[in-house]
């Protein structure tokens, strides 16, 4: 007896699929082991903005990102909606390497002051960079009332690594010069 087995009736695309090497599913891991998080930043910038970020923090933020790596300056890494204090504190965490930009206006703000603890706490490396600024001139006091709502212990953590980190050797910045020249030199 014989057989006859009857083709289904395919138009001239679905004939030529048959012949096509077939796609193999993705395989997608599941949710849990998906990392929705970005690479952490290589570098964190500590500045105090309204003294250094239109030129050396700015500067130095293009600079590292033009070789590649992952800076954090809040102005360029961050968006509307983001908690400062959750974003930053990740940002330092994840770091490798701390760049302080201390300014004359540097000590006045209490922010920049725990990002400059933070970092020093998490034993991140640190590179001072003194901005129209000696280390010696940089002192916490407090003028306006900024510190009234710091703890005893938290104004000693500001001293501690305000005193540990002008003790590093660092660089100096004349932002007078500008991009053009304004250049990084040895201060220790």
């Amino acid at each position: 007896m014989k057989r006859t087995y009857m083709m289904p009736s395919l138009g001239p695309s679905s004939y030529l699929s048959l012949f096509r090497p077939r796609v193999h599913a993705l395989i997608i891991p599941p949710a849990d082991r998906i990392s929705t998080r970005p690479r952490p930043h290589d570098v964190f910038i500590n500045h105090r903005g309204v003294d250094t970020k239109r030129n050396v923090a700015g500067l130095i933020y293009h600079h590292l990102a033009s070789l590649r790596l992952r800076p954090f300056l809040d102005c360029y890494s961050m968006k509307p909606g983001d908690s400062l204090r959750h974003e930053i504190g990740e940002a330092i965490l994840g770091c490798k390497v701390g760049v302080a930009v201390f300014s004359p206006r540097y000590c006045e703000s209490v922010s920049c002051l725990r990002e400059l603890a933070l970092l020093l706490e998490a034993e991140k490396k640190m590179i001072p960079i003194f901005c129209d600024v000696k280390p010696s001139q940089l002192q916490i006091v407090d003028i306006n009332g900024q510190f009234s709502g710091c703890s005893d212990e938290e104004l000693l953590k500001f001293e501690l690594a305000l005193d540990e980190a002008t003790g590093i050797l660092g660089l100096s910045f004349d932002s007078s010069k500008g991009y053009d020249g304004g250049r990084l030199n040895f201060i220790s």
